[in-house]
């Protein structure tokens, strides 16, 4: 796996290489079996598998978040050696800024709900990294975990928007046995915490109602920021502690 951190580098490099279709699997680092699922979709559907590994500030609308974010480069290194990716993307914020964030990619409709109601300016951030990011790798697929599945409705959306020449692939949620759906910042819950994370997949896949969801969670200890039926799915936003969950199911 060769590992690059340059934006010039990595198109230099993908225009020299080997004539095939390219897949791309953009994540923060802090990899994990839902991650794995993605890569290893891309590296049976292409020819090159391209990683990328950048927490990008812009989507965080908590800076002490931000910092909080889990960094475990040196194992996501190991994890993708093992999966055969072929090259890794680590850049750094002056690489995919150098404008310093003055220019923007904005919804104006769909990321107005959900999270987006309760994260300000975040699907702006996610949009705009995943434009330059595309530009730069120029996929033929690039992969997208369910998990975030109003992320995939945007990133689908601005892709048709822009005639963008990519496929982009939604993959299914991988969850724990008690049906946690993975994600990195389960690393930051407490052993209580995760005991009954587990509950908030339980009480969106159940006949309650939306807003009974809502109280017997609240009743659990979680704050909720959201339980919400829509786009033949049923979506929750919950705070564990310090630890914000997203979760959805198909209904």
């Amino acid at each position: 796996m060769e590992i690059i951190k340059k934006a010039e580098e990595l198109k230099n490099t993908l225009r020299k290489a080997t004539p095939g279709e390219i897949g791309f699997v953009p994540t923060m680092g802090a990899l994990h079996q839902g991650h794995v699922s993605l890569i290893e979709k891309s590296t049976s559907e292409n020819d090159i598998t391209v990683v990328s590994i950048f927490v990008n500030p812009t989507q965080f609308d908590n800076s002490g978040d931000l910092r909080k974010y889990p960094n475990q480069l040196k194992s996501d290194i190991k994890i993708l050696e093992r999966k055969k990716v072929n090259y890794l993307f680590i850049p750094d914020f002056n690489e995919l800024y150098p404008d310093n964030y003055k220019y923007k990619i904005e919804e104006t409709e769909l990321s107005k709900l959900l999270c987006g109601a309760f994260r300000k300016g975040h699907f702006t951030g996610v949009l705009t990294v995943v434009m330059k990011l595309l530009n730069i790798v120029k996929p033929s697929r690039a992969y997208f975990g369910e998990k975030d599945y109003q992320q995939l409705l945007l990133v689908r959306g601005m892709v048709k928007a822009f005639f963008l020449d990519v496929e982009i692939v939604g993959c299914p949620i991988v969850r724990e046995v008690d049906g946690l759906a993975l994600s990195s910042r389960n690393l930051r819950l407490t052993g209580k915490e995760r005991a009954k994370a587990g509950l908030l997949s339980k009480l969106l896949k159940s006949d309650l109602s939306d807003g009974k969801v809502k109280s017997e969670l609240e009743k659990k200890g979680f704050k909720v920021d959201y339980i919400e039926s829509k786009f033949s799915r049923r979506f929750g936003a919950v705070y564990l502690g310090k630890v914000r969950l997203i979760d959805n199911v198909k209904k």
